[in-house]
């Protein structure tokens, strides 16, 4: 069907007016604005590599914030995730780098306030009962009172950057069970396991509370647990922070395609 020349313009003025016409090739990629917050397990203690100028929160060029950030065109990034951060440390000292053009967020938080470092040492220098009960703790902890403190940030970090897709990530699961492997028990192992799994859900719930997406790296890592003869994660290292983080491997392996395959498409803007 051939338009006369008045209908060609009436129609150019009303899809103009309606902003909805764009010529072939005007579209351009939003800019991504990227903040990674979190503890430990964003900013990489246990992958080397750390920048001095991070002091005591060790953030390491092989952690997967820097490296999903040097692999995409972001139009800024952010890197404000420290080692032993806690939901109140990172609403206290880290949300500041949200804003209204943040447009993606990656997060881990909750171990700490579950005292996981604590029951670690405490599997590691003490006996079986010691370490069952002091994960049981934790596993209380993280069912009956996290989830409040993680309703509570994710409310935060959803007032301050409103446009943003934020990603969850769990954490891994530490051992894989086996008959033969040097250091702790298996009741040991299988009670750690557990408490991930139960950290995990946690977490997870939360998270789709808050409409947020939750990627579960436990897939990734599964193979690579200590005592796989493949592990991405420190065993018992001197300094003893390090100790069950994941590697500079674990990061390249494990959270950085957990990250990637869970980061939506950018939206493109009509100019």
């Amino acid at each position: 069907m051939r338009l006369s020349r008045p209908c060609l313009i009436a129609f150019g003025a009303a899809t103009f007016a309606a902003g909805s016409f764009t010529w072939p090739g005007s579209a351009s990629a939003a800019t991504t604005n990227y903040v990674a917050l979190g503890d430990s397990y964003s900013s990489g203690t246990g992958a080397g590599a750390y920048d001095p100028a991070s002091g005591s929160c060790n953030r390491s060029a092989n952690a997967y914030p820097k490296l999903w950030a040097a692999t995409h065109a972001a139009g800024s990034f952010k890197f404000v995730a420290c080692s032993g951060a806690t939901t109140a440390s990172v609403t206290d000292g880290q949300l500041s780098a949200l804003g209204s053009s943040t447009t993606l967020v990656s997060i881990t938080v909750g171990g700490n306030d579950a005292g996981f470092s604590d029951v670690m040492l405490t599997c590691v220098l003490q006996s079986d009962s010691a370490c069952v009960n002091a994960v049981n703790n934790a596993k209380t902890f993280a069912k009956n009172t996290l989830p409040g403190r993680l309703d509570s940030l994710y409310s935060k970090i959803e007032s301050r950057a409103p446009s943003a897709q934020v990603v969850v990530l769990g954490y891994p699961r530490l051992y894989k069970i086996v008959d033969v492997c040097v250091g702790l028990s298996n009741t040991k192992r299988t009670a750690l396991n557990g408490a991930a799994d139960t950290l995990d859900s946690t977490i997870a719930s939360a998270a789709g509370r808050a409409g947020f997406t939750w990627s579960d790296v436990r897939d990734e890592f599964a193979g690579h647990e200590l005592c796989s003869g493949q592990d991405w994660l420190n065993s018992v290292t001197v300094p003893f922070e390090s100790s069950y983080h994941p590697t500079a491997k674990g990061h390249q392996g494990g959270y950085l395609p957990a990250f990637s395959g869970s980061v939506k498409a950018p939206v493109h803007a009509n100019s």
